[in-house]
């Protein structure tokens, strides 16, 4: 936790505390906590002090786990297993224990908790700005390192991928309405196999993720599609993965587009633009840029080769139709935004960069690497080659 910034954040806001109920699977939850409770539990932060209440299933896990300043059990407010208006007769008492007569709570809270509060005469309100989110994104060396380390898992994964598509065959004219598709040992080489080497290699490296996307052809021209069935020679494949630490609960990031055999000229045109457009993001990064500033870099050299773009078409259902970025760290997705209207970038920001072109008739190209911005600019976390054609 970036424990100065928290309290720089949080010391101006109008009310005496600011209070989380979720679990572990809320980053806010996780950042102010450092506790991996899998049922929601309180945070509360008050008077630069940050204390936690759970279950007594979880106490003695949160007292040797918890980054925080105090743990208390539902016990300790005779409660266990009751109903809910005598849970949140607790969840009153906790608050003011502490002193607190006012809380913050995030845009997402449970609005039953905030209610209850209410009807206890505690006032809450919203924190419509999301403030843990903007102290998250400035990440310590210490989060810096586990991001990193998850980076690192990744490339191995993406050597996974690339290995069986660099060692795959390709199923000749006389297959018929298979001709075209590569096969690995014999069988036909789909996204789902891709996609199983790459969560093994995670797995074997300490990291995890639910799902990933390998995606060609037509696929590949949506940027969110994870991809199914047998991969085709000749076209684009978007390999993208972004596996959390098991450990650490950070995350990595990265997109490799690949081709077995020969791309069309208009593939081939569009991976050379969109590195070109990489190119230009990277070199636009630094402290008092704005994330505004990258995206319109990147922009400019699809849209000078006269690619559409959502600064030029905002309806555009082809070409570069997302941002050029975003934050990441215990969420895969957060501030700050490399997208027009983009916050101004400082150091311990880390941030994706990866512009791409879509277009169902060509399929689609996409490249992406995570970095961090340093004092004087950024350092690359990602060590991976940019290679279209696979060996």
């Amino acid at each position: 936790m970036h424990r100065d910034r928290l309290d720089e954040t949080l010391s101006g806001i109008d009310a005496d505390g600011y209070l989380l109920d979720a679990s572990q699977d809320n980053a806010n939850q996780l950042y102010l906590s450092g506790f991996t409770g899998p049922d929601p539990f309180l945070t509360l932060y008050a008077d630069g002090r940050v204390h936690l209440l759970v279950s007594g299933l979880e106490y003695g896990r949160a007292r040797s786990e918890a980054d925080v300043d105090t743990v208390e059990r539902h016990a300790d407010y005779d409660y266990e297993y009751g109903g809910r208006e005598d849970r949140n007769d607790m969840y009153a008492a906790f608050v003011r224990d502490k002193g607190v007569d006012s809380v913050l709570m995030p845009p997402r809270g449970p609005v039953g908790t905030a209610d209850a509060l209410r009807d206890r005469g505690i006032g809450v309100g919203v924190d419509a700005d999301d403030l843990l989110r903007e102290v998250r994104a400035v990440k310590t060396d210490e989060e810096v390192a586990a991001i990193r380390d998850a980076q690192t898992a990744n490339q191995a994964a993406m050597r996974a991928a690339e290995s069986m598509l660099s060692a795959a065959t390709v199923a000749g004219a006389d297959d018929d309405a298979d001709a075209g598709v590569l096969l690995h040992d014999g069988e036909p080489l789909t996204s789902e196999r891709v996609s199983t080497a790459i969560e093994t290699t995670l797995l074997e490296h300490g990291c995890a993720l639910d799902e990933t996307i390998v995606a060609g052809g037509e696929q590949a021209a949506d940027p969110h599609d994870r991809g199914s069935g047998p991969l085709r020679a000749n076209e684009p494949i978007i390999v993208d993965i972004f596996p959390r630490s098991k450990a650490t609960k950070y995350n990595g990031d990265m997109t490799r587009t690949f081709c077995v055999g020969e791309p069309g000229e208009t593939a081939r045109e569009w991976y050379d633009l969109t590195e070109r457009a990489f190119e230009a993001a990277l070199d636009a990064i630094e402290p008092g840029a704005t994330g505004e500033d990258v995206h319109a870099a990147a922009c400019e050299v699809y849209e000078e080769a006269g690619e559409p773009t959502f600064r030029t078409d905002p309806e555009t259902e082809t070409g570069f139709i997302h941002s050029t970025g975003h934050g990441i760290g215990l969420d895969v997705h957060e501030a700050p935004s490399l997208s027009s209207g983009g916050e101004e970038l400082e150091p311990g920001h880390v941030i994706t960069v990866e512009p791409g072109l879509y277009d169902p008739a060509v399929g689609g190209v996409r490249i992406e690497d995570l970095v961090v911005v340093t004092e004087d600019g950024y350092e690359n976390l990602t060590d991976y080659p940019v290679e279209f054609v696979v060996d």
